[in-house]
């Protein structure tokens, strides 16, 4: 971007009749990093503020989910940075070892080529290509979204620091006997080749059947009257691998032929029938095939009955030579000759379609395959008690909404070891080497020195792996560098529910075994981005949004207010246009408030309050009203309740801002008294100036617009100072008397919409109060009334005789008289006062019940309580003065 591009506070301070999203965003990131307002501040004085960005993966351009995501975190850390804190948001990403490399490959595919065409050097370049291509693009997103992070620290989870880490890690575990090589059985990507851990297998819902098959007899026993033994298998791709059939010990009816053998269909090959606890008497027949080499349950029965594992599959799903005849087949192809040739020799009793939950690969989408194979694991059981233990402790990570602790804990609890090991070459190759000639295994920092004799394990670690580094690694750990040191832990980790088991769990029990500290003080968890109809976004249903699509309609504010006002912390948000109309129609109602503040400022009105005592009741309302807008915005935003926190942003600045105070400061404003509309011009200037600090965190670019054109000498709105509330302004009594203004100016235009009276024809209006307080504030306010209104002759009295044709209202300690003769019907006036003595009725008769039980009385809060007995008594006053107009009307048919 060119300077040409970039917006400056020495433009002319007129703005455009209408918020165009794409003039007010144009270059001002570029402004933000020339200017370095995103580093840390370097204060070593100043209290430290820290985020680690969750890494996105490298595969793709980001979605609605990573923008709500970052956007979250913005707003975090642009209110600490304003509120003087030393911040630090580091920004990365990360290598995704599977997920990057499966696109490479699907790439290649399309090529007709596969990675060992290529071979492993230059397949991994190929991968850096790609990496490199949608790193910059994700880059050129963040810039988007205006994400304000130190771009001088990013960091890739395979950068050379990082590799650092992950290889002290390794060793360390190893050395302490946390990281063993093993026989196992594990899940198998067949497309990828690789192993996948748990939680990478996505079951779903998948046709099949349960095939009923014969096992006879070796020796002519009989049982039940046959010479067979029936099973039933969902996958008799897999007989060629049993070893044995095995059945309750418990349950009577088989206590007789355990011991037995029988012979496994198409392969004959005799195995024993066996007892073991395993077995469920209740489920099917009560009696199961044991493939010790393909399932897992069956691979702790054979450790326990010392079984033979027959592993009949390559590792693309291919049936291998232990298959016999149908080696070479896919195995689904394999399952259907399999069945016809049970059949042809008749061992097929029955085929029972069924629907059940299949596993599949999260990456690739294909069906996993369970495998015995040797790979490295994570031994989890004193990593997990750890993680669980330090949760009773002052260290403990603050979960929010806090009842994902318990998902946590329950997780780590029921924990099994990790398989770390991936059959890739994308990743961090895994830092073990075999000695050649002994088959020594040598696991270090570095290659042995006579690293001819010596052959590195060609897998890669699990990404989680690295990822679960993050919050230190990127510190620079494992050497003690200042970051470290001064910004580790880090605050505050914001990501998706859906990744506690993944990436949260990991990065606290490593933290803990390797700094000895939680990673993070809080987690803010947030959960997924649905469409408008509650559906998860995906590319089979054709619903997914790109944001930055949005951001080139709607300006990447409208965006993140949408994603900032809707969301609750952990629950999912629904995204429609609708709501982004909404959000432009706000952010264009602040534009528009704005440039009538500013047109109406000089050069010499600076945003600081005049004397006190020249303050009209309009003034010390809407201070007072911005003063407890600053203190709940402030803490509802400390809490991570960020959409409560928004609304109560949105009532003060439609509401009191816009739809009052600049509506009343016209009068001050267009007056001759010169004093009064500079002090009125002053409050609006410090009205505005609060508020747009309160919204930058939100909406940065547009809040960075409007604050330029104000005439005061500010930097940026990024390193401004963040509001403060001062209980100086708070004034209860302004507030009470204001209200009651705006409920008087409600109730005549309720009035005159009824009677279909436009606000351009004047009227008489009469107000009637014995509260002189009240009377008072009529009285004063008699311009406002007069402007609000557009009365013709007011009346204010504690005695008025109702006219005879005229419509009412009440409010509080006042009763509002409208002559309109001509439009009135007064039996359509007792019905509209009767539904309001029926409406006062039912709230008095709610507030008197909750005042009635004792237990709200006593254990509430002393002010709610003294809040309801008022809410009580205006009721009640409300009441009478609607019975007693009733009455009048009565008396009038």
């Amino acid at each position: 971007m060119s300077e040409s591009d970039t917006n400056s506070s020495t433009e002319s301070n007129e703005m455009s009749t209408k918020y165009d999203p794409t003039a007010v965003e144009k270059g001002r990131y570029h402004e933000w990093l020339e200017e370095g307002v995103f580093k840390p501040s370097g204060d070593k004085k100043a209290k430290p503020f820290s985020i680690v960005l969750p890494p996105p993966n490298v595969t793709g351009k980001l979605h609605l989910g990573h923008a709500w995501d970052t956007t979250l975190q913005d707003m975090i850390i642009r209110k600490k940075r304003m509120e003087g804190y030393d911040t630090l948001w580091l920004p990365g990403m990360d290598h995704a070892g599977i997920a990057t490399q499966a696109k490479v490959e699907a790439k290649l595919r399309e090529q007709g080529i596969s990675r060992y065409d290529l071979g492993r050097e230059k397949f991994i370049q190929k991968v850096w290509e790609w990496k490199d291509t949608f790193a910059a693009t994700i880059k050129e997103q963040w810039a988007k979204l205006g994400l304000s992070l130190d771009y001088e620290r990013e960091r890739f989870t395979l950068d050379k620091g990082l590799s650092k880490a992950v290889r002290r890690v390794f060793v360390d575990l190893y050395n302490k006997g946390l990281i063993y090589r093993g026989e196992y059985i594990i899940n198998w990507d067949p497309q990828a080749r690789t192993a996948l851990s748990d939680i990478e297998v996505i079951h779903k819902d998948d046709k099949g059947a349960f095939y009923h098959v014969k096992y006879p007899f070796t020796d002519g026993t009989k049982f039940n009257g046959k010479d067979y033994i029936e099973i039933a298998t969902t996958r008799p791709e897999t007989m060629m691998g049993d070893t044995a059939v095995a059945v309750n010990p418990s349950d009577e009816r088989y206590k007789d032929i355990v011991g037995k053998k029988v012979l496994v269909p198409l392969v004959n090959r005799e195995v024993p029938i066996i007892a073991d606890q395993y077995v469920d008497p209740e489920e099917g027949t009560g009696m199961v095939k044991i493939t010790p080499a393909h399932d897992p349950n069956d691979f702790k029965v054979g450790n326990r009955h010392n079984l033979e594992r027959i592993n009949t599959m390559n590792p693309d799903a291919t049936m291998n030579e232990k298959a016999g005849k149908y080696q070479g087949m896919d195995r689904f192809e394999a399952r259907k000759a399999m069945v016809k040739d049970l059949q042809d020799q008749n061992l097929i009793l029955s085929i029972e379609p069924i629907v059940h939950s299949v596993g599949h690969s999260e990456r690739t989408g294909v069906q996993v395959e369970a495998r015995l194979s040797t790979q490295w694991f994570v031994k989890m059981k004193p990593l997990a008690e750890q993680a669980i233990k330090n949760q009773a402790t002052d260290d403990k990570v603050n979960f929010f909404p806090p009842r994902f602790e318990e998902t946590f804990t329950q997780w780590m609890n029921n924990v099994h070891d990790w398989v770390i090991s991936r059959q890739l070459w994308w990743g961090h190759q895994i830092p073990a080497w075999y000695n050649k000639q002994t088959g020594e295994t040598y696991v270090g920092m570095e290659a042995p020195k006579d690293a001819e004799n010596w052959e590195q394990d060609p897998d890669v670690l699990d990404t989680w792996f690295s990822s679960a580094l993050w919050p230190f690694s990127t510190m620079g750990w494992p050497d003690d560098t200042d970051d470290m040191a001064r910004y580790f832990p880090t605050d505050t980790l914001v990501t998706g529910y859906d990744i506690i088991f993944f990436w949260v769990s990991r990065m606290i029990f490593q933290s803990l075994e390797f700094t000895h500290r939680r990673p993070f003080k809080d987690v803010l968890l947030h959960g997924l981005i649905r469409d408008s109809q509650g559906r998860k976004m995906s590319k089979s249903l054709g619903n997914g949004i790109d944001p930055m699509d949005v951001i080139d309609k709607y300006g990447a504010d409208a965006l993140r207010w949408f994603l900032s006002v809707g969301g609750t912390p952990g629950q999912d948000l629904k995204f429609s246009y609708d709501k982004m109309d909404s959000a432009w129609n706000f952010i264009n109602k602040i534009w528009n408030a704005s440039r009538y503040v500013i047109m109406n400022l000089d050069e010499t009105t600076k945003p600081e309050l005049p004397v006190e005592s020249e303050w009209q009741l309009s003034d010390k309302w809407i201070l007072s009203r911005l003063n407890s807008t600053i203190r709940e915005v402030s803490q509802l935003f400390d809490k991570y309740n960020f959409g409560e926190a928004d609304r109560k942003l949105y009532d003060f600045i439609w509401n009191d801002f816009c739809d009052w105070y600049i509506e009343m400061s016209k009068e001050a404003l267009t007056g001759h008294d010169e004093k009064l509309k500079q002090n009125t011009q002053s409050i609006l200037a410090y009205v505005l100036d609060k508020t747009l600090k309160l919204l930058h965190p939100i909406m940065p670019f547009v809040t960075e617009y409007i604050w330029q054109k104000m005439p005061h000498n500010g930097r940026s709105l990024v390193t401004a100072t963040y509001p403060v509330a001062n209980e100086s302004l708070a004034n209860p009594t302004a507030e009470h008397e204001m209200q009651s203004l705006i409920d008087l100016i409600k109730a005549v235009r309720n009035i005159r919409n009824e009677a279909n009276a436009p606000l351009s024809s004047p009227i008489d209006m009469l107000v009637q109060t014995e509260n002189a307080t009240l009377k008072q504030i009529f009285e004063t306010n008699r311009d406002y009334i007069d402007r609000f209104c557009h009365t013709q002759e007011l009346t204010i009295d504690s005695q008025i005789d109702a006219p005879k044709l005229s419509m009412s209202a009440v409010i509080t300690d006042a009763t509002i008289y409208v002559p309109l003769a001509e439009l009135v019907d007064l039996h359509e006036e007792r019905d509209r006062v009767k539904k309001d003595v029926d409406k006062f009725t039912s709230e008095v008769a709610r507030a008197t019940k909750k005042l009635a039980n004792t237990r709200f009385v006593e254990n509430a809060p002393e002010a709610v309580v003294d809040e309801e007995r008022q809410k009580q008594s205006d009721y009640q006053s409300k009441l009478d003065a609607a019975k007693e107009r009733l009455q009048q009307i009565n008396s009038e048919l």
